[in-house]
């Protein structure tokens, strides 16, 4: 009888388990695709834990970025991402303001933070000098820190071998999109606005050659001109004086339907006040903000709307309307600086609670949008134009270009299918 009875309560328990145990299942099915990725255990162990993944453990994050004094908007989406994820959780330090004559520095600012036992994850924006050194150095004590460059100055070759992850602006893609948005706004004319110093920066020359190929397909007139370097004797203000007084000229040279760009910061002020006054197009700037370049050329004082870019957005686009330029001028809505800053710590993040894989441009897009509110944003991995090899963790973003009106619009860029042959372009 106690053989019999111990035989009906075993089959009775097995029965109770296998219940529970399918329970648990569709649960997780229900939950989504996380919980999805439990094993399955034998019957006589349903512990919970083997099916629901346990929680990440606290963790810190580091943000390396410029003073406010050399890029504000690099810095406050630093302080940003700061308040919205825990001032506790978030370390902040800024490289020196001459970081090109102190890498050593930097890389001491960067190692400094691999010594907090929570830290997961340590992202530099923007990579200057010393960037690629430190994540070296950070690996070999701490290969558990995710080591993640926005923007970088270093060689491609150097700083990919030692970042998890690199991001930057999609310098080939932009290059075929400003060229297309300027088209589709009636241009026939695009003028590049540089000078020696930047034509030898690859990613410079690369944008260049992709602009020009672009114009050949879009049927337009494709024009180099020449402004002063402000690192030279000239200075700043000497180069913004030359701007100010060569739009006039050529705006009657080229028409008045044509889109200037330039790739240096201190000419985009006075070319976008010209260009207001005189006529033409500005399609985006070099690194685009709305705060690049058009408070000053609009004379306004934005400082009571920092961080708030819908607010900014909305003053700058009143003024332009007002002084005759809707449908003009363009920009991205959000700061590239402030996004990029926020955004690859929302996706370090991420990556580390198992939300989000590290190469994928889908889950680095989605990271973005947190921070910039109503852009869309769209990216591709780097390829070698010598090789035609894609670099899984080197991505270049670009966000939807916003068309100042009344009212303003986007242009649509992120679904706009780039032809295959520009991303190889030399």
């Amino acid at each position: 009888m106690k053989k019999k009875a111990l035989s009906i309560l075993l089959v009775l328990l097995l029965s109770v388990v296998s219940t529970a145990c399918g329970g648990l299942k569709e649960a997780a099915k229900a939950r989504g695709p996380r919980e999805e990725k439990s094993v399955e255990t034998p019957v006589e162990k349903p512990v919970v834990e083997e099916v629901f993944p346990e929680e990440t453990e606290p963790f810190h994050i580091g943000l390396v970025t410029s003073s406010r004094a050399q890029s504000e908007d690099d810095r406050r989406g630093a302080e940003e991402f700061q308040r919205s994820f825990g001032a506790g959780r978030v370390t902040l330090a800024t490289y020196p303001d001459n970081f090109s004559e102190a890498p050593e520095e930097t890389i001491e600012i960067i190692l400094k933070m691999a010594e907090d036992p929570e830290m997961k994850a340590i992202i530099v924006n923007q990579g200057v000098d010393g960037t690629a050194e430190a994540f070296r150095r950070v690996k070999e004590k701490r290969p558990d820190i995710l080591c993640i460059a926005g923007q970088p100055h270093e060689a491609f070759s150097e700083i990919n071998a030692a970042a998890d992850l690199v991001v930057l602006s999609d310098f080939v893609a932009r290059g075929y999109l400003m060229i297309k948005t300027a088209h589709d706004l009636g241009c026939h004319t695009f003028v590049h606005i540089s000078f020696p110093r930047h034509l030898s920066h690859d990613t410079i020359s690369r944008r260049l050659a992709v602009m020009q190929a672009a114009c050949e397909e879009f049927g337009m007139e494709f024009v180099m001109e020449t402004a002063p370097d402000p690192t030279t004797e000239v200075g700043v203000s000497g180069a913004q004086r030359f701007i100010l007084q060569a739009v006039p000229e050529w705006i009657k040279k080229y028409g008045k339907d044509t889109a200037f760009f330039c790739t240096n910061d201190a000419h985009t002020e006075p070319l976008i006040r010209k260009l207001i006054e005189c006529g033409g197009y500005f399609i985006e700037a070099d690194l685009p903000s709305p705060l690049m370049g058009y408070p000053g050329a609009l004379g306004l004082d934005l400082s009571d709307d920092t961080g708030d870019f819908g607010r900014i957005i909305a003053h700058v686009e009143a003024a332009l309307v007002e002084q005759g330029g809707a449908g003009r001028f363009g920009t991205w809505t959000s700061s590239y600086g402030y996004s990029l800053s926020s955004a690859l710590a929302e996706h370090a993040a991420n990556v580390i609670d198992h939300k989000s894989e590290l190469t994928d441009i889908d889950d680095l897009s989605r990271a973005f949008k947190v921070f910039s509110p109503g852009a869309e944003w769209n990216g591709s991995h780097y390829t070698d134009p010598k090789t035609g090899t894609r670099t899984d963790n080197m991505i270049l973003v670009y966000q939807d270009t916003y068309i100042f009106g009344d009212p303003g619009h986007y242009m649509g860029t992120t679904k706009v299918e780039i032809p295959e042959k520009y991303f190889t372009i030399d």
